[in-house]
């Protein structure tokens, strides 16, 4: 394996973790909980900036990245929600963003043609805000910290990103489309 292949192996890491962060939120095992979400989170980032920073970007890193990011935060927010701990509308909201995305992909690549799409900056920032708000509902369960209150703002950051976020790409692939017929 060759270092170019970098970001695309921290993608898959990120992916195996997914499982573990699953069963140890759903065992209650809180702190262990917390230090996976944060590793996977300093693993999306550090993907990224390698792949920026020395030029490997990669086909399979394009799918690998954006569907670990995917995997891991909607199995997430549905445990969450099954804990009780996320409301259960804002797991559906924060899911129902993802199946827009996704679904619009496959219905352009079906109907227009191959779809060449980055992150925006927008998607970006709802991730990071997402990855934040399940650290702190994780560490709020097991620190009693952020309060209250912060968990709130939290969660309204996230529902308002999703919702520009999950606009932006229904925006970008209807553009694209129109430009193309």
């Amino acid at each position: 394996m060759s270092l170019r292949q970098l970001p695309n192996l921290i993608s898959v890491l990120r992916i195996l973790l997914i499982a573990p962060i699953a069963i140890a939120l759903w065992h209650d095992e809180l702190f262990l909980t917390l230090v996976l979400v944060i590793a996977a989170a300093v693993s999306d980032a550090l993907d990224g900036f390698l792949a920026r920073r020395f030029g490997w970007r990669s086909e399979l890193g394009s799918l690998l990245d954006p569907a670990a990011d995917k995997l891991l935060l909607t199995t997430v927010f549905v445990t969450l929600a099954l804990l009780g701990d996320v409301p259960l509308w804002l797991m559906v909201c924060t899911v129902a963003r993802d199946v827009v995305i996704v679904g619009g992909a496959l219905i352009y690549r079906v109907r227009v043609g191959p779809l060449l799409i980055r992150p925006t900056w927008v998607s970006k920032f709802n991730t990071l805000c997402q990855l934040a708000f399940v650290a702190s509902v994780v560490a709020h369960g097991r620190f009693a910290v952020p309060p209250d209150w912060s968990l709130t703002l939290q969660g309204a950051l996230v529902l308002v990103t999703v919702v520009i976020s999950g606009l932006d790409y229904v925006l970008i692939f209807t553009q694209r489309a129109a430009a193309v017929s």
